[in-house]
This record gives C-alpha cells, sequence and structure tokens, in this order.
C-alpha cells in the first residue's frame, strides 16, 4: 500500500485541482494498487460468504471528490480511500465489509452504518425477536476481543413500537450496527495486511449474516 498512502499523504498537503491534475499518473497508480488490493479481499471474503455474490471490486470504491455543496470545507478531494464490500452493491443498505486506508488512521469495519429508517426497522424487529442470537454474536470472546463495542450512537429511549422494560431493550437503541477496529502503521506497511483483514472480516461475518437475513 505505500503507493496509495504516499499519494494520500502528498494530497492532504496538496488538496487543490491543479495539483490533483498535475499528479494525475499518480492517483492513477494509487487507485490502482489499493483496488488490487480489494480485489483480493473480494475474492478470499467470497470463500467464507457466499451469500456475498458477483462483486465487481471496482463498484465498491468509493470516489475521492468530494461534496463540498454543503460544506464549509471546500477540499476538492477526500485524502482516504475507501471501499464497501457488500452483497447487491452500496445502494441496497445491506450489511457488508468496510477498509479505510487513510495516512493518519486506517481501519476497518462492518455492517450497516446509520441505515435509512426502514432498514433499522428491519434489523431492531430481527434483534427483538433473537436478542440472545444477537447479543452471543456480539460479545463472543473473539469478536469481543478484536472489536469491542458496537459503534455507540444510541437513543436515550427506547425506540418506538418496543416496550421500555424489555430485556435486552439496550440492542434496540443503536442507530447503527457497526463494529470496527484500528489498524496500526507496522500491519498496514506490511506483508500481513491481507490476512489480518481477512481474519477480522472472518469474525465480523456472523453479524453481517444476521443483519442481511433481517434484510431479506
Amino acid at each position: 500500500m505505500k503507493k496509495s498512502l504516499s499519494f494520500l499523504q502528498k494530497l492532504k498537503r496538496n488538496n487543490n485541482k491543479e495539483w490533483f491534475h498535475a499528479n494525475r499518473a499518480s492517483y492513477d497508480e494509487a487507485r490502482a494498487e489499493f483496488l488490487a488490493f480489494v480485489e483480493m479481499l473480494v475474492s478470499e471474503i467470497g470463500m467464507f460468504d457466499p451469500d456475498l455474490g458477483p462483486i465487481d471490486p471496482r463498484k465498491t470504491l468509493f470516489r475521492i471528490n468530494r461534496d463540498i455543496r454543503f460544506s464549509r470545507d471546500k477540499s476538492p478531494y477526500k485524502t482516504n480511500f475507501g471501499s464497501f464490500i457488500i452483497k447487491g452493491g452500496k445502494k441496497t443498505g445491506n450489511a457488508g465489509y468496510y477498509f479505510h486506508l487513510d495516512p493518519e488512521g486506517t481501519f476497518i469495519g462492518g455492517g450497516v452504518y446509520h441505515p435509512e429508517a426502514e432498514i433499522l426497522k428491519k434489523v431492531r424487529h430481527e434483534i427483538y425477536g433473537n436478542p440472545e442470537e444477537f447479543r452471543e454474536i456480539i460479545t463472543e470472546k473473539s469478536f469481543r476481543k478484536k472489536f469491542g463495542d458496537m459503534y455507540d450512537d444510541q437513543l436515550k429511549t427506547a425506540p418506538k413500537g418496543y416496550p421500555k422494560d424489555f430485556e435486552h431493550i439496550d440492542l434496540l437503541k443503536y442507530k447503527s450496527y457497526i463494529v470496527s477496529r484500528q489498524l496500526d502503521d507496522k500491519l498496514v506497511y506490511g506483508v500481513q495486511l491481507l490476512k489480518e483483514t481477512l481474519a477480522s472480516y472472518r469474525l465480523m461475518n456472523p453479524m453481517i449474516r444476521f443483519i442481511n437475513y433481517a434484510l431479506e
């Protein structure tokens, strides 16, 4: 990932259209390196998650251009590379596997982040019907050691339609159902990145399967 990270570091210092266009060839090389890594991820994830189906790795990538219409920050480009590997594509709202490459902090994640209301409703309904199964997934020893708690963005009270005294009401208060872990620089620049990322995704898989089953 050295080409990708080197380019992103330079882009952070020169986030303008003139510099980007002058260094377009470097961007293309960096993107190609990142895409090659994502292609390997897609291939390997399919070995333990057959529900993923056929995936075009290019369509998992996020555009480097920023949407600056409603932002005070008018920097035209993102200074990271991101990929969301997801059954049916990013627009489905399904749970998937995320990889975020950034010189200031690379991380991986999985699940659904701030889903639309109808998707969130389905996930909560499935958890309400099978709370022990979901809790067992997210408290499994290896899972918890790798990811800790889920992303902590919760309602202050029980969501509408659910009893406040429900034993597992804490599981229904989440606005997102996602876990993540930071990757240190030694791992990101080393030869074990692919292996360690896949090991983490494999641990995420039961949670992702649970969520996607709720959405089917």
